[in-house]
């Protein structure tokens, strides 16, 4: 099994989708001892942000640079990607994967009957960070509600969150909240 491990937090040791995250991949290797995993941090090696010179392939590092993040992506069995919330969104460079993996032809393609995701038959782990308290369907979501729609438009359809919010909303509410969600790990 190859896990996809992608943190995007700002907050370094700080983090809760960080810790999040690497317990979501610690489980998954103690049920898997042959995992292999592969890291990016995208918070201490950001990927460039998408420009006309990087979309029309005029630029030989960044193709290649964009080739091997979606062979990353595609060799993926499991997708784990630890994100806060900023802002009611994702991190811009979290948005910039994403702009690197959304590639027609290769992630997901246009059909006449809409488009159609190349990348299925994976599963995706959100390991979710949240300041306030919002809950599932909020309006002001577009962490969460984003990362799901990108992973079902590429054809991945098994996501799950594992989510811990309001975790600026005191030392309590926070223990709270990360209990929870790492007991959720334990399901895995």
């Amino acid at each position: 099994m190859k896990v996809l491990h992608i943190d995007s937090s700002i907050m370094s040791d700080a983090s809760v989708s960080r810790q999040l995250s690497q317990a979501i991949v610690s489980q998954l290797i103690e049920k898997h001892p042959q995992a292999q995993v592969e890291y990016l941090d995208l918070a201490t090696q950001p990927i460039p942000h998408l420009d006309a010179e990087i979309l029309m392939g005029q630029n030989a590092e960044q193709s290649a640079l964009g080739e091997r993040i979606i062979q990353q992506y595609l060799d993926a069995d499991v997708v784990v990607i630890g994100a806060a919330m900023y802002n009611f969104g994702i991190t811009s460079t979290l948005k910039a994967w994403i702009d690197r993996i959304s590639v027609a032809g290769r992630t997901f393609k246009y059909t006449e009957n809409g488009p159609v995701g190349l990348a299925g038959d994976k599963k995706a782990y959100i390991a979710s960070s949240r300041g306030g308290v919002y809950g599932d369907n909020s309006p002001v979501d577009f962490q969460e509600g984003l990362l799901k729609t990108v992973f079902n438009f590429t054809g991945v359809t098994d996501v799950e969150i594992i989510r811990a919010e309001g975790v600026n909303m005191g030392p309590e509410l926070k223990d709270q909240a990360i209990t929870a969600a790492l007991a959720q790990v334990k399901t895995i």
